[in-house]
């Protein structure tokens, strides 16, 4: 009895690296090969094999198609060669081709395996525009607690231009070696180098992911940062929306002192943190005053309890954010962050 094939549209594309056999090599789109009946008596649909996403080469050269699709028989996902025998594979039950470990040598490939990299766009065309907010608030605001708690919660992206900076370091890329000239010699890494990661990171995101949704952890806190992002970003883009996080400086030292018992931060203290408010008002405050003017910003009140602030939050996303992640119950993670629940303990 042949089953049907009621697998959803296909919109992803996938690219094949770094395989012995480098014919398998390239880029793979939906396949559009005509409904036919598989070797487990399944009746694809277009752009799927068996139930799950099927892929056809780019240059179209491959003789079987799809070149790349999953067997029912064999519990396992296979590219083909371009004469249309198998080269690699990798057994599993995956609902998308395996990117995050080796696949096998099958009998008619080459060692090594390839690598598989998934795009939700087509890697040939610029990247979709992002949904892009700004968060800045003062030193103990809570920007890094609401903008994960976003995460977690809501799908958006955290990222600060902190982290990047420390990742890139991390992961040796491209830049690597010219931020560390920057650092080694005391000072600031321009504000170009900054803003070409958060655009990096943001494309790979969206290609990577489909997650078009970023919010950006203080940034901009300077008009030498805005004009970069122009800079790098074009001239004509639109200018992000601003959340401010606003909260008097008596509750940021309480918040930064309280935090100083764990956080182990040198800064963490009532000097520095006078010192790093006072650099907060010289040079950041201007921007959230541009913001305003352009009637981009708008104001939360985080002196209120997180539960509160995170609903102000949540309200102000909504409208760029899935219906059904709007709807998901609290997880423990951010129970955790809200204070609903203790840290677990560290025996």
């Amino acid at each position: 009895m042949t089953m049907n094939d009621s697998a959803a549209s296909n919109t992803l594309f996938i690219e094949v690296s770094g395989a012995g056999l480098p014919e398998v090599d390239g880029l793979y789109v939906p396949s559009t090969a005509p409904p036919a009946e598989s070797e487990s008596g399944t009746l694809s649909s277009v752009g799927s094999w068996n139930g799950k996403p099927a892929f056809d080469r780019a240059d179209g050269k491959a003789k079987r198609s799809p070149a790349i699709s999953y067997s029912n028989s064999y519990k396992s996902w296979r590219i083909s060669r371009l004469d249309g025998h198998l080269a690699y594979e990798i057994t599993c039950d995956d609902a998308l081709p395996p990117s995050d470990r080796p696949w096998n040598v099958y009998k008619m490939g080459v060692a090594p395996a390839p690598t598989v990299t998934l795009h939700h766009c087509d890697p040939r065309l610029p990247a979709p525009a992002p949904n892009i907010v700004f968060i800045l608030g003062g030193p103990g605001a809570g920007k890094g607690t609401m903008c994960e708690l976003a995460q977690i919660q809501l799908g958006w992206t955290h990222l600060s231009t902190g982290d990047l900076l420390r990742a890139e370091l991390k992961a040796g890329g491209p830049v690597t070696e010219l931020i560390k000239s920057f650092i080694d010699a005391g000072t600031l890494v321009p504000d170009e180098i900054v803003v070409k990661l958060l655009k990096d990171a943001i494309e790979s995101t969206i290609r990577h992911t489909g997650n078009r949704n970023f919010l950006i952890d203080g940034f901009p806190r300077s008009f030498s940062n805005l004009d970069a992002w122009y800079a790098v970003f074009g001239q004509n883009v639109d200018l992000p929306k601003m959340i401010y996080f606003e909260c008097p400086l008596e509750v940021l030292t309480q918040r930064i002192l309280g935090r100083a018992q764990y956080s182990g931060r040198s800064d963490d203290n009532v000097e520095a943190m006078k010192q790093r408010f006072e650099t907060f008002k010289a040079e950041t405050m201007p921007i959230v005053a541009h913001f305003k003017e352009q009637d981009k910003c708008i104001e939360i009140d985080t002196s209120q309890d997180r539960e509160t602030v995170y609903a102000l939050l949540r309200e102000q996303l909504a409208d760029q954010t899935n219906g059904d992640l709007l709807a998901k119950p609290l997880s423990e993670a951010s129970e955790i962050l809200l204070g609903l629940r203790p840290y677990p303990r560290r025996d």
